[in-house]
């Protein structure tokens, strides 16, 4: 394949760098902060359910978003073209705000720094290929068990390319790949019928989707939750001992917690975390960090969409609250400094504090040892949808895979298990941590105010002592 320059799909027609650069001093000039942000992206899907191909999709898009920012205003533009004529017709609305008055912050730090490759996975295998990979996952998983009635795969990937423009003359590129694979099965038994999914995906190509022990384990994991929901009873209700299992089980920190962390919220005070850096907001040993710079996952970013490169960020050290998870604009704020979250849905969003990989570190307990702890509670290994409130934290999730626990030892599956409680106060009953930390298989979509961005979530296994668990036992 002949190589193309990236940043060719962003400047074509009219629009060069150089006059990028020109248009952006020359719109945001009177602003404290601000960029122009381009974007071009490809996207395919591939839908295969009852044995055939049932959709296949495939779009490309690009465009902008002009932003200046003063004080707390912002005034922000976008146009699904890349054109200096469009730029220049945004600049207009730049123009109604208030000119700045005080200093204004530097550009981001540069990096050269690359977490995945910039090679574009939607080229690299051919559609017969993609579309066969679809077949031999619902063969392969038919021939498993007599008792599956329905298969359903999901193939799908992305190719982006961005660069923000500042003012100052500073400019950011990145390319990021993202592909994804899922896998859910049906199953049926005297009538009885009961699903299993498994997903798995990130920043790299789908030569690692094609791999046949990454889709056989697909195929194994969710037939192996599909079968045994089938013997699943109705799980009971009450406050009890709660013992969540590690990885995927994190979007449970992800939602309570990580919302509640992200500086736009605390800089208002409308989060349950706000004015307490320094205090106590978990019990001891509870770490928990966001990371963008792991390579090759899901939430993962050379640099955000601003510009500043991604990084380590310790949240919660030991049970004390450390920091939030910060924007330029909310740290600029807050006299703090970014975090490098500013991430936006697109080029017609204008960027926000937001997560990138967020999780509770290991710790030194035996998994094992933990479960033996727990007279009476319930094991919860896998999670579907949830809900969370950001002012007080307080959450509901329903529990996709389950046990009860008796006496140290697992128990019969159970069936419509939730877990309700409130982040602040699910962290300081925290009475164990295990050793096996894991991240998620990256699947993971966080939504904020109407935006969606791929995001990571991970723990060990972690012991709750008093969740209130909403059963459908009677």
């Amino acid at each position: 394949m002949t190589y193309q320059d990236p940043r060719s799909f962003l400047y074509r027609d009219d629009l060069s760098p150089e006059a990028a650069l020109a248009l952006t001093a020359q719109a945001l000039g009177k602003a404290d902060d601000g960029e122009l942000y381009l974007q071009y992206r490809r996207a395919e899907a591939f839908g295969f359910d009852d044995g055939r191909l049932k959709t296949a999709s495939y779009d490309t898009h690009a465009g902008f978003g002009l932003r200046a920012v003063s004080g707390e205003m912002t005034a922000f533009a976008h146009a699904n073209e890349l054109s200096a004529a469009a730029i220049k017709r945004a600049a207009a609305t730049m123009a109604l705000i208030e000119p700045a008055t005080g200093q204004r912050p530097g550009p981001p730090n540069g990096t050269n720094r690359r977490l995945y490759t910039d090679t574009d996975p939607l080229d690299l295998v051919p559609f017969a290929d993609k579309v066969s990979l679809c077949q031999a996952i619902d063969a392969a998983a038919r021939a498993r068990d007599p008792r599956v009635a329905q298969v359903s795969v999901g193939l799908s990937g992305t190719w982006t390319v961005v660069e923000i423009v500042r003012p100052d003359g500073f400019v950011a590129t990145d390319v990021r790949p993202l592909v994804r694979l899922n896998v859910q099965i049906v199953v049926e038994q005297n009538g009885r019928r009961e699903t299993g999914t498994f997903g798995i995906g990130g920043r790299y190509l789908y030569d690692r989707l094609l791999a046949e022990p990454v889709w056989t384990r697909a195929i194994d994991e969710a037939l192996a939750q599909a079968l045994i929901n089938l013997e699943a009873v109705d799980a009971p209700a009450g406050d009890m001992t709660v013992l969540l299992g590690p990885g995927w089980p994190g979007v449970l920190l992800h939602e309570a917690v990580g919302h509640g962390l992200e500086g736009d919220f605390n800089r208002k005070g409308t989060s349950a975390f706000s004015g307490r850096i320094g205090e106590r907001v978990a019990a001891p040993g509870v770490t928990v960090v966001d990371d963008g710079t792991i390579a090759d996952r899901r939430g993962s970013l050379s640099v955000d969409d601003e510009g500043t490169p991604t990084a380590e960020t310790v949240l919660i050290e030991d049970g004390i609250l450390k920091g939030y998870m910060q924007d330029r604009l909310n740290a600029r704020l807050t006299g703090v400094a970014p975090t490098g979250n500013g991430r936006r849905e697109s080029f017609a969003h204008a960027p926000m504090p937001r997560m990138t990989n967020t999780f509770m570190l290991g710790g030194r307990d035996d998994p094992g040892e933990l479960l033996s702890r727990v007279k009476r509670g319930i094991f919860a290994k896998s999670f579907g949808g949830g809900s969370v409130d950001i002012t007080s934290g307080k959450f509901v999730f329903s529990c996709t895979e389950a046990y009860l626990i008796e006496d140290g030892r697992i128990g019969a599956p159970i069936k419509g298990a939730t877990l309700i409680g409130d982040g602040p106060t699910v962290l300081t009953r925290v009475t164990g941590i295990g050793n096996d930390w894991a991240l998620d298989e990256g699947v993971g979509v966080c939504g904020k105010a109407g935006q969606s961005v791929p995001a990571g979530v991970g723990q060990p296994t972690v012991l709750v002592d008093g969740l209130t668990v909403g059963g459908t036992a009677v």
